[in-house]
């Protein structure tokens, strides 16, 4: 168990040195996520989530709509926003760099705080449920 654990943070740092990507789509950034959760995610704990507040003044669907399958406007700067969900915006969750900025941004703006891996993985599950 210590050598498999040892193994998987060694793999994880040489990746980030090295500048190599850990996920490259959506399903692979869900199972990273939901690894770390170290719980299976849900898509409908994740659409609860992206369609409800969390004590600041927007939700997710605030800006991405509900659901988040067309284009969307950010609630305050009026600049439009792609599609968020994977099947209708192919280049959404392909990035590394983009995805943790993404979340970083978001869930401040959303919860006042980083989200959790739990809830990173479900609101995953949730925009990848959505299909054409």
């Amino acid at each position: 168990m210590m050598k498999s654990t040892f193994a998987a943070i060694f793999s994880l740092i040489i990746l980030t040195l090295t500048g190599n990507t850990l996920a490259a789509d959506p399903q692979s950034f869900l199972k990273l996520y939901a690894a770390e959760a170290k719980e299976a995610p849900s898509a409908q704990k994740g659409g609860k989530f992206f369609s409800e507040k969390h004590g600041n003044e927007w939700s997710c669907s605030s800006c991405h709509g509900m659901p988040p399958i067309g284009e969307g406007k950010h609630a305050s700067t009026n600049k439009v926003i792609a599609p968020l969900a994977p099947a209708f915006n192919a280049e959404r969750f392909t990035d590394d760099a983009k995805v943790e900025k993404w979340f970083k941004r978001n869930c401040n703006d959303v919860v006042g705080r980083s989200c959790t891996a739990s809830e990173k993985s479900d609101v995953l599950a949730y925009l990848i449920s959505l299909k054409k």
